[in-house]
């Protein structure tokens, strides 16, 4: 009898397929490719994000540097460098913005809570253990030329119908001798060169129409013709870490650019700035001190101090908007830190 043989596929006369082992061993290898793939995806994407919220606090940290050093140079200028100046406002020492005598610079520990903004836990409320600081000054951009003056009349003529000026506009006027500050009682810009500066029932409105230094609050009061110089807005801004209105903190400004209505309105500056810290660098005389000093150590912030405030030195610390970035779970974190020297009480040798 023949034999009957079973015939076999595949190559080599054996069975197509994958051993038990054979797949399992590729199930392993695959995983292991999956799992290096995946974390390299993860890194990138932890990278990325790491990168675009470092970007986002580097712009905010060029935005803050030139707004705040900016105003801060110009505090207590004006366009025509003079440092006597008139102030007829109503209760000028009752408003942090009005208060020219008060200083160009006013600064506050995070332990004093005598600032326009009190500490608390509402929106837009100061973060206790923060500093803050007023700013004041007269813009030093925008002002017009004055042609004419008639102090009886409480009347300027300025070069242009398009001056800009509105009424109840907080306004400095200034020539090379003295500046006075006082609220514009009538103006209309676009139709006429007329700004008029009387007194009245204004907000606060004017105590004189005398706009001489020094100040004599009576109608007529200290008169004085400015047969030239400029009408240019005064500027007052308070700066300061508040709460936002989504749970964390934020630089905030509160300001006066020639309107009086927005004293009271404070404006988010930048989200997540979540601390800072100024020091102040003083001169007597025409010598320097060789250290910055806190607020507390400072009596007397006026033009005439003995330890008259020359610079400030600002310390931000502004976190990522993504708080789990960082390698230890929490936010990213970058300090600003930057040193201005206020322009108009700098040393002419």
């Amino acid at each position: 009898m023949r034999k009957q043989h079973k015939q076999h596929s595949g190559i080599g006369g054996r069975d197509s397929g994958f051993t038990l082992v054979e797949l399992m061993i590729a199930m392993v290898v695959g995983l292991f490719l999956i799992a290096v793939v995946g974390s390299v995806f993860v890194a990138n994407k932890q990278s990325y994000r790491a990168n675009e919220n470092l970007a986002r606090i580097q712009e905010g940290i060029r935005v803050v540097n030139e707004m705040m050093s900016r105003e801060i140079r110009e505090a207590g200028g004006n366009l025509c460098g003079t440092p006597l100046v008139a102030n007829v406002l109503n209760n000028k020492d009752s408003a942090w913005w009005a208060d020219w005598n008060a200083g160009p610079i006013q600064g506050f520990d995070g332990n004093q809570d005598t600032a326009p903004k009190s500490f608390g836990t509402a929106t837009a409320d100061r973060v206790t253990g923060t500093d803050a600081l007023i700013i004041r000054g007269a813009a030093l951009l925008g002002g017009v030329v004055i042609t004419q003056h008639n102090p009886a009349a409480a009347q300027f003529k300025v070069n242009t119908k398009n001056h800009g000026l509105s009424d109840d506009d907080i306004v400095m006027v200034c020539d090379y001798k003295t500046a006075a500050i006082f609220q514009v009682t009538n103006a209309q810009s676009g139709k006429n060169v007329t700004v008029v500066h009387n007194t009245g029932t204004a907000k606060p409105g004017n105590c004189s129409k005398g706009l001489g230094y020094p100040t004599i609050c009576t109608t007529l009061g200290n008169q004085k013709k400015f047969l030239d110089g400029f009408l240019s807005r005064m500027t007052a801004s308070f700066w300061y870490i508040g709460n936002n209105a989504q749970g964390g903190k934020s630089l905030f400004r509160m300001a006066v650019d020639g309107a009086p209505g927005s004293a009271g309105t404070p404006y988010e500056v930048l989200q997540d700035v979540v601390d800072m810290q100024l020091q102040y660098l003083t001169r007597a005389g025409t010598t320097l001190n060789n250290t910055y000093v806190g607020a507390g150590s400072i009596s007397d912030w006026t033009d005439s101090a003995t330890d008259l405030v020359v610079a400030v030195r600002v310390q931000l610390t502004m976190e990522s908007a993504d708080k789990n970035i960082g390698t230890d779970g929490n936010a990213l974190q970058r300090l600003l830190l930057f040193a201005t020297s206020m322009r108009n009480r700098e040393l002419v040798q």
